[in-house]
């Protein structure tokens, strides 16, 4: 089957993710977690992590996020965010029908927030007492959207403001390793301005499965329960622990998103050099977007598919899995056309 640049959920499994699938798929362990796999998964993503959190596996992104919503809202809350969010645009409405709660969107630059958008915000919505919602969730993605990253004083400088007004931070991480790497950051520096944190496997070689982080223990009271009524709860919970600790195994995770973003620049670099394909937004992880006529994008799509992203606004993603031949063949594609 062709690779193609149109998503990283479209790519297969990593090598050392399938094995540790197989090798979970011996004998009989005990369900619902309470394995030596998910033990030893725990034990990893916390090392590595470096806080003391509590972790819970799900099936994925969609449930991730709208649980971590469900654990710490009520209706008479509210949820700040980017308008570009994946939570808000492309969840359909799941943590809004899970929590009840409003979503406060603010307009975004290449898919971030400021500290002055998020404090105004709140006080514009806290102004009217009762009559209003209350805020209690400031939820960002890193890396956006778009592609890019916050850097770590703009990630303390909105926990700052989150503090100041009583708000939690909730950061959905489902290509959280790409950010990481672009940043060359450890994970601890980074974590250290997060609440809840739901952190990706998917989009970085898993076949399923994510997790949800809680650094912040009060938001994680009854979580268990909320797990199960959220439809998450895996029986066979080694199948999701032994992607995850073979993810954080001898740094896989950042083998696996350093090839991806390595592939997205070298992308950028190759496309570039034809005079009517243009930079969207800054290229810091594995998202490219561009802006290109339409009939040079429709004929490029023909060699290898990616999706439409606006009016002459082209995203396209890499793996860990792209190569540089496939990366080449396509940049070259593109230039046959002048």
């Amino acid at each position: 089957m062709d690779k193609h640049f149109c998503s990283d959920n479209c790519s297969g499994v990593s090598p050392e993710i399938m094995y540790a699938l197989a090798e979970a798929n011996q004998g009989h362990t005990p369900s619902y977690g309470g394995d030596s796999l998910t033990q030893e998964a725990d034990a990893l993503i916390k090392a590595t992590l470096g806080r003391e959190c509590d972790i819970y596996y799900v099936y994925n992104g969609t449930a991730a996020n709208t649980l971590a919503c469900k654990s710490v809202l009520r209706s008479i809350d509210s949820i700040i965010c980017p308008d570009s969010a994946h939570i808000f645009t492309h969840e359909a409405g799941a943590a809004a029908n899970a929590t009840g709660s409003k979503f406060i969107t603010l307009p975004a630059v290449h898919g971030k927030i400021t500290p002055k958008q998020i404090r105004a915000a709140y006080e514009q919505e806290t102004y009217w007492g009762p009559h209003a919602t209350r805020p209690k969730l400031v939820s960002i993605t890193q890396p956006t959207e778009w592609g890019t990253f916050y850097s770590l004083s703009e990630l303390a400088a909105i926990k700052a403001v989150c503090e100041e007004t009583g708000m939690l931070m909730h950061v959905d991480g489902c290509r959280i390793y790409n950010a990481l790497v672009a940043m060359d950051c450890p994970p601890a520096e980074l974590c250290q301005y997060i609440d809840i944190l739901s952190l990706g496997g998917t989009k970085n070689g898993l076949m399923f499965g994510e997790a949800l982080v809680f650094f912040h223990q009060e938001a994680a009271d009854g979580f268990l329960h909320l797990r199960k009524q959220g439809l998450q709860l895996h029986s066979k919970m080694r199948f999701i622990s032994a992607q995850m600790k073979a993810l954080f195994t001898d740094h896989l995770w950042q083998k696996n998103a350093q090839q991806a973003n390595q592939m997205a620049a070298r992308l950028a670099e190759g496309l570039l050099k034809h005079p009517d394909i243009n930079l969207y937004c800054p290229v810091q992880t594995n998202q490219l977007f561009v802006t290109m006529p339409k009939a040079l994008a429709t004929r490029l799509m023909a060699v290898s598919a990616f999706f439409p992203n606006g009016p002459e606004c082209y995203r396209m993603v890499t793996s860990f899995d792209t190569t540089e031949e496939e990366v080449d063949c396509f940049a070259a594609a593109a230039l046959e056309s002048f």
